[in-house]
């Protein structure tokens, strides 16, 4: 981190810098802020203050954790809904620690994929093997809204129970 005042200069061609993960800083305290990380979901986006990349783990403060996934840290484990992962035994400090549940080992415990992507610190969590098998199996085609050529939105699960043709273009 420069020092207060010290100017920086953008690197001559052929120079290169390390790159190194963006730094959140209160110039005006004199003071580096707590660092963010962005957790995507299919329930949505949370951008988590105080979350910590380490390795292949994403550790987020218990403070922010239900908030942002909506799990909470219980006796029991790691709960949602009427969903508990045990978390003890040898295995717990790769979930727990003092403060922070590390969310990317919870996901893989439960077979959900999980991606990184550092420079951006950003996170995707998608939806677990076994919830992606059952719906393929029922060939139902996931609801979605679109617009026709007029505007007017029209919605898959609108035309439930008939048969539907979708014509689709891409431009690329």
């Amino acid at each position: 981190m420069p020092a207060a005042g010290k100017v920086t200069t953008p690197p001559s061609q052929g120079e290169r810098r390390e790159r190194r993960p963006a730094v959140l800083y209160d110039f005006l305290q004199g003071k580096e802020l707590p660092m963010t990380q962005t957790l995507i979901t299919l329930e949505g986006t949370a951008v988590i203050p105080g979350a910590e990349a380490e390795g292949d783990g994403l550790w987020v403060p218990l403070g922010e954790l239900t908030q942002a996934t909506g799990w909470k840290l219980e006796p029991e484990g790691a709960c949602r809904g009427d969903v508990c992962v045990p978390l003890s035994g040898a295995r717990a400090p790769e979930f727990v620690r003092p403060g922070a549940l590390n969310v990317a080992a919870l996901a893989r415990q439960l077979d959900q994929p999980v991606v990184h992507d550092a420079p951006s610190a950003s996170w995707v969590i998608g939806e677990a093997a076994q919830a992606r098998s059952a719906s393929m199996q029922s060939l139902e085609a996931p609801n979605f809204t679109l617009p026709d050529v007029e505007g007017r939105l029209h919605s898959l699960l609108d035309y439930r129970g008939r048969k539907v043709f979708l014509v689709s273009w891409a431009s690329w």
